[in-house]
C-alpha cells in the first residue's frame, strides 16, 4: 500500500470517529458542534498533507513557530477541559445532544485561561491548524488553515450566542472583559 493511500484510509477512518462523536451536532445546523466538525476535519487534512514534512529541518524558523503552536495546542484544551470539569459542574440537567458531557456546565468558568480568552479550546485548534500549516507552505494547506480558522470563528460566535441564551448577563459582562482567542486583543 503506498504512503498516500494509507494517509487516505487514515483521513476516512478519524473522518469516521468524527462523524460518530458529532453527531448530535450535525443534526443542528444551528449548534456549534456543527462548524467545528468541520473545522476538525479540514484540520486533519492538514495534518495528514504536512505528515511527511513533520520533522524536516526541526531547527528552521518555521518549524520552531509550528512546534511552539503545536504544544499550546496541546496544553490550552487540557487546562481548559479540566477547568470546565472542576469549576463548569457539568450537568445532566443541560438536555442538549448537540454539547458533549464537559460542555453542558452549569456554572461560568472565569478562571486559568478563561480569565483572558473565552474559548481555549477553540484557541487551541487554530494554533494546532497554524502549526501543522507552517510544516510546509502548499496553496492547499493555506486554503485549509484559512477554512478551519474561519470555521472555528464561526463555532465560537455560535457557541457565544448558546452562552448568553444559558447564562445571560453574566455571560455578556464576561464577553466585555474578555477576548475570544488571544489575550487582550482578539
Amino acid at each position: 500500500m503506498s504512503y498516500a493511500a494509507a494517509r487516505f484510509i487514515v483521513f476516512l477512518a478519524v473522518s469516521a470517529a468524527l462523524l460518530h462523536v458529532s453527531r448530535g451536532a450535525l443534526r443542528r445546523r444551528d449548534s456549534h458542534g456543527f462548524y467545528r466538525f468541520f473545522a476538525w476535519e479540514c484540520i486533519l487534512a492538514l495534518v495528514l498533507l504536512n505528515l511527511p514534512v513533520w520533522d524536516r529541518e526541526p531547527l528552521a524558523a518555521h518549524q520552531l513557530a509550528s512546534w511552539l503552536l503545536l504544544a499550546a495546542s496541546a496544553w490550552l484544551p487540557l487546562h481548559a477541559l479540566r477547568r470546565l470539569q472542576r469549576e463548569g459542574r457539568p450537568s445532566a440537567a443541560r438536555q442538549d445532544e448537540a454539547l458533549f458531557a464537559f460542555e453542558k456546565t452549569s456554572a461560568l468558568v472565569t478562571t486559568g485561561a478563561f480569565r483572558y480568552i473565552r474559548h481555549p479550546m477553540y484557541a487551541a485548534l487554530i494554533c494546532l491548524a497554524w502549526g501543522a500549516f507552517l510544516k510546509q507552505f502548499s496553496w492547499t494547506g493555506l486554503a485549509l488553515v484559512l477554512a478551519a480558522t474561519v470555521l472555528l470563528f464561526l463555532t465560537a460566535r455560535r457557541d457565544e450566542e448558546e452562552c448568553l441564551a444559558h447564562f445571560g448577563e453574566a455571560y455578556r459582562a464576561y464577553m466585555r472583559r474578555t477576548r475570544r482567542f488571544v489575550p487582550f486583543l482578539l
